[in-house]
């Protein structure tokens, strides 16, 4: 089957039309849309954001789960609270607990080491190698069409990675059309510099998650260093702060409803070019079956942390995520029924079909369509099995440190360019890193109780949905069940960071023989594993081979029709802008797009999770707001709302005005649009920010930081 790979090419040169408050778009793409850009109201040059190697973009990094941005020649860089609330959590200890009190480093030597695993990284290189990557997959299918892509996409990477600190990735583009190379340099060295109370980074916690108006000061503020001779390196004292090649300037001043506002960061995935069949499975089953596991977890955990003061803050990063999801997942199934995303999904597939049907090409495109339509069929037979045990692996923390033990020791048996995605040698370092911060993250009660709420969903599972390995290891009944993982928890030893490292080290023969009772465990389920990943492999690589007939015909269709196009988000760099817009989220009800510090005082009850601290209502009762005060308001202001695109992996992505300067960072969507990683719907898509404004103010007023305003280049009011 012939199918163009020009597809990217051919979306840019019709950008020029498109809406925008639409678009999570490629820095590449940015040229072609000069014009609205300049009507939307930029000042800059869109040639110079083409290119990822000067700034602004060359400042805008990938931190954690989210996004950040440099802001000193030191390494300063600012991100999301929760973004960064591993970090904190990773400090804390009964006794010091910074989740609670925040943090204020009184100078570098004061500065906190990040979790081992955390990591920052920046884009140097994005370049097209989609006939690289697909010279030996075409004229294959299933499982060869994968291994092709992928063994092209790990040579490519490890030619890539030349450099120290280097790290490459192949970004898939429009679905299996085009491969992008994108270089990062990464470095490993991150340390907590300033961050706010718990109180005052998630005002509000669930109750206002999504939710506008809000009053977060969700932000916090590390440094990145490297070694003597400027390069990446582990935590150590004698290590420098990173001189990146450049940084954003915090504004001096804020913005106002209408204004200009671009966005740039790394959103993680949309799905807005998948298929109707998609939309209704997303909606019908999806959600509402990962919201409801996931709520169980949830309340495991929150049910330890209840009298366990040491469970609670162990878990309190996971805990934080899940309910993050939750809540995310929840909005989003709200949203589509209330959009009915499943018709108009369906309607417009329908009308690409008929619009197609009148085309030269219609029967070969028809026929990809319908073989891509059996591929996505044949997934749903084992959805309910995936979900369960996806969940097994990504929600433990000891069980997961031994089955990646016990994968990589399989793994390293085999040469670097066969071994699988994640366990070579490249991916080690990080490995290690893992399993060392396990310690801190971990209490045998509570894994088995999350453990225990996965498998005894796949216990209920129908015959065609189980797996012998697992029934060998569990059984079939509740009771086996318990008996077989407090035998399990209570005889290994891979609770001890040294042991867990040891194994580590070891090699696959002596990993092949471990008798703790979580290797072996790792050692019986692995074929289902190994087994289960090559049926995944064989519809991943039919999907790539046939997703990108639907995808030309789409995007011709809708091109057709004056529609923005531009690749679904996938964890590449993106830039969005619009403006500075207020909300109307339902007949009667308008929300003004800047919210004060007079809202979190009518907030405050005194009890989590509207407890703001007594030094910030002190500080607001005394008014002190300076030149950090909006007169059109008459009051400090604390988050913004704009009509940027965004999704998942933007927090913490820095909000530029016209002249590039920052004035706030991404932290949320409102509960209206939490639906737009599916569909967009330019009424209701906002994206909320937490306004420099009350970021400076606080670092001045109320938790102060004189010398962080110095280096911020915002130096604290007079008299301070």
């Amino acid at each position: 089957m012939k199918v163009r790979t020009a597809v990217l090419g051919a979306a840019m040169a019709l950008a020029t039309d498109v809406r925008a408050d639409e678009g999570m778009w490629l820095p590449s793409q940015l040229p072609s849309i000069a014009k609205p850009l300049a009507l939307a109201g930029f000042k800059g040059n869109p040639a110079e954001l083409a290119d990822l190697t000067r700034p602004p973009l060359s400042a805008v990094v990938k931190i954690g789960g989210g996004t950040g941005a440099f802001v000193s020649a030191d390494g300063l860089v600012v991100t999301n609270h929760h973004v960064a609330f591993g970090v904190i959590q990773y400090n804390s200890k009964p006794d010091r607990d910074l989740i609670t009190q925040g943090y204020v480093a009184a100078d570098r030597a004061g500065e906190l080491p990040a979790n081992p695993d955390y990591r920052l990284r920046v884009t140097v290189g994005f370049d097209k190698v989609t006939d690289k990557v697909l010279a030996g997959a075409r004229g294959t299918t299933g499982r060869a069409y994968y291994d092709a892509v992928d063994a092209a996409s790990k040579k490519l990477v490890a030619e890539c990675e030349q450099g120290e600190g280097i790290k490459c990735s192949v970004a898939n583009m429009f679905y299996g059309t085009d491969f992008y190379l994108v270089k990062q340099l990464e470095l490993r060295d991150l340390r907590l510099v300033y961050a706010p109370p718990r109180a005052i980074g998630n005002y509000g916690d669930e109750v206002d998650n999504f939710v506008w108006p809000r009053h977060a000061g969700d932000f916090t503020v590390l440094r990145a260093y490297v070694d003597k001779d400027g390069k990446p390196a582990d935590y150590s004292p004698e290590n420098q702060p990173y001189h990146p090649p450049a940084h954003l300037q915090v504004a001096r001043t804020g913005v106002a409803e209408g204004d200009f506002v671009m966005l740039a960061g790394y959103p993680g995935i949309t799905y807005r070019h998948r298929t109707a069949d998609e939309f209704a499975d997303q909606v019908q089953w999806r959600l509402p079956t990962t919201v409801d596991l996931l709520t169980e977890l949830q309340d495991v955990i929150e049910a330890a942390g209840k009298n366990d003061k040491d469970a609670e803050i162990r878990y309190a990063s996971q805990l934080q995520s899940l309910k993050n999801v939750i809540k995310r997942y929840s909005g989003e199934l709200e949203g589509l029924r209330r959009s009915d995303a499943v018709t108009v999904r369906a309607d417009d597939e329908k009308a690409m079909l008929a619009w197609l049907a009148a085309r030269p090409d219609a029967a070969a495109t028809k026929a990809g369509i319908d073989a891509l339509s059996g591929v996505l069929d044949s997934g749903k037979g084992v959805r309910g099995r995936d979900l369960v045990l996806g969940v097994f692996t990504s929600q433990t923390q000891l069980m997961r440190a031994a089955l990646s033990i016990d994968r990589l020791a399989l793994e390293r048996a085999k040469p670097d360019a066969e071994r699988e995605s994640g366990y070579q040698k490249r991916d080690e370092e990080l490995i290690r890193s893992q399993l060392k911060q396990v310690s801190r993250r971990y209490q045998p009660a509570v894994e088995e109780a999350l453990i225990t709420v996965a498998l005894a969903r796949y216990q209920k599972l129908p015959d065609t949905e189980r797996v012998p390995e697992f029934d060998k290891a569990f059984g079939r009944t509740p009771e086996s069940l318990k008996t077989a993982l407090d035998k399990i928890y209570g005889a290994t030893k891979l609770g001890d960071e040294a042991t867990r490292l040891k194994w580590f080290d070891a090699a696959p023969a002596e990993v092949a023989g471990a008798d703790d009772a979580l290797l072996v465990l790792s050692r019986t389920l692995r074929p289902a594993l190994l087994r289960m990943d090559d049926e995944r492999k064989a519809r991943e690589g039919d999907l790539m081979r046939l997703r990108p007939t639907y995808m030309h015909a789409l995007i011709d269709y809708r091109q057709s029709q004056g529609k923005a196009v531009y690749p679904d988000a996938n964890g590449s760099l993106r830039v969005s802008y619009g403006k500075v817009t207020p909300l109307k989220a339902r007949d009667a009800v308008t929300y003004a797009p800047l919210t004060t510090v007079e809202g979190i005082v009518e907030k405050n009850t005194g009890k989590i999770p509207f407890d703001a601290p007594a030094p910030l209502l002190a500080a607001i009762g005394k008014r002190d707001f300076g030149s950090y005060a909006d007169t059109k308001l008459g009051s400090l202001p604390v988050d913004f709302l704009s009509n940027l695109d965004t999704t998942g992996g933007n927090s913490g992505s820095p909000v530029l005005n016209a002249r590039g300067e920052l004035v706030g960072l991404n932290f949320d969507s409102n509960w209206e649009a939490v639906s737009a990683s599916w569909m967009y719907d330019p009424r209701y898509k906002r994206a909320i920010h937490v306004d420099m404004r009350y970021m400076r103010w606080l670092m001045d007023k109320v938790y102060p930081s004189p010398a962080l305003l110095q280096e911020l280049g915002v130096p604290a009011s007079k008299g301070h």
